[in-house]
């Protein structure tokens, strides 16, 4: 008789990968493996739920299926097609990385974070979901997940399945190990002898987040409104919203010319 997954135990990990292998979301950027194309889904998913990003990642690789391609692309028409998904100096950081690729090739894997906007975890999502290594991306939700469920440590990752126990655990994550309201009693995967369910302290393990602040009427959404505008007009009055424009200037996500805002070159 088989013994019964204890807590971190590599039965778990066996239980996560065969859910994952049945229910496991089919996303576009799963389809691939190339470098290119893992790096602006990656990008693109920074602070943005999967479900939103799914249209954008389809129009960004089939304007720029290369990184040669976006590499060629002005960061003007580069903004333009990020709008709408916020915080455009991920777009930015994402066309400064292609260029350097183009001229130095891609660094070694434990130098991706020499990349413009690639962090810790964004190199981790490289080597895991491109290069298909056994690294495990932790962002909030699989912290959150190893928190509650694994506070013991991974107990280690099959071999060859490391670009799967990747995704899985941001599945489990999104699903139902969530922040709020996780639902460890309707269909966790790993509900059995999970000993944060168990012991009634989901919350109090939980790691804390850094509040955000009010969106309504900030300067972060005062600056998508004047990009937004520039985007549509392709030329606006600082004066409209003079600090967000020179935040926006001195972002480099636009130029200013005389009392206008105009698109960077």
């Amino acid at each position: 008789m088989p013994s019964p997954a204890g807590v971190g135990s590599a039965a778990a990990v066996d239980r996560l990968l065969e859910w994952f292998d049945t229910d496991g979301a089919d996303f576009p950027w799963r389809r691939t493996r190339d470098r290119y194309a893992v790096l602006v889904a990656e990008v693109q998913l920074q602070a943005t739920q999967a479900a939103r990003v799914v249209p954008f990642y389809r129009e960004w690789m089939r304007r720029w299926p290369t990184v040669e391609a976006l590499a060629g692309a002005s960061l003007g028409e580069v903004l333009r097609v990020w709008q709408g998904l916020g915080y455009p100096r991920r777009a930015r950081h994402l066309h400064d990385a292609a260029r350097r690729i183009v001229a130095e090739g891609w660094p070694a894997p434990e130098r991706l974070t020499d990349l413009p906007g690639v962090g810790t975890y964004t190199a981790a999502a490289l080597r895991c979901f491109a290069d298909e290594e056994a690294v495990i991306p932790v962002d909030t939700n699989v912290a959150r997940i190893m928190a509650r469920r694994f506070p013991d440590g991974w107990p280690g990752t099959p071999d060859g399945r490391g670009w799967a126990v990747g995704q899985a655990l941001m599945d489990l994550g999104r699903l139902h190990c969530t922040a709020r309201a996780p639902s460890c009693d309707s269909g966790c995967p790993l509900r059995d002898r999970c000993p944060a369910a168990d012991s009634g302290t989901v919350a109090e393990v939980t790691p804390k987040l850094r509040p955000q602040g009010r969106y309504q009427g900030s300067l972060r959404q005062r600056r998508g409104l004047l990009l937004a505008a520039l985007a549509d007009a392709g030329r606006v009055a600082v004066d409209q919203d003079p600090d967000a424009a020179a935040s926006l200037v001195q972002d480099g996500l636009a130029v200013r010319r005389d009392d206008d805002l105009v698109p960077v070159p």
